[in-house]
């Protein structure tokens, strides 16, 4: 699901419940007009659906945060 999250510039948790890795093909055209952030637009979302069969829903759950509160340079020994 890396690939898609990177798409859609959001993260897609995978609750298909389906086991092994799959190659899938999906074809959109973007909506015209100025580009918006990762091409996502409606027609992303209808081509999941009509081409793969995949539904994407909206929600909230946790994530995984890394944060860095302080760095500094290696001391030579």
């Amino acid at each position: 699901m890396g690939g898609l999250s990177t798409i859609l510039d959001r993260k897609v948790v995978d609750r298909t419940g389906l086991t092994g890795r799959y190659d899938v093909t999906a074809e959109w055209t973007p909506a015209p007009g100025p580009p918006k952030p990762a091409g996502v637009g409606p027609a992303t979302l209808i081509a999941l659906d009509e081409q793969l069969g995949l539904k994407l829903d909206a929600a909230e759950g946790p994530i995984n945060i890394l944060v860095i509160d302080r760095i500094e340079h290696p001391v030579e020994r």
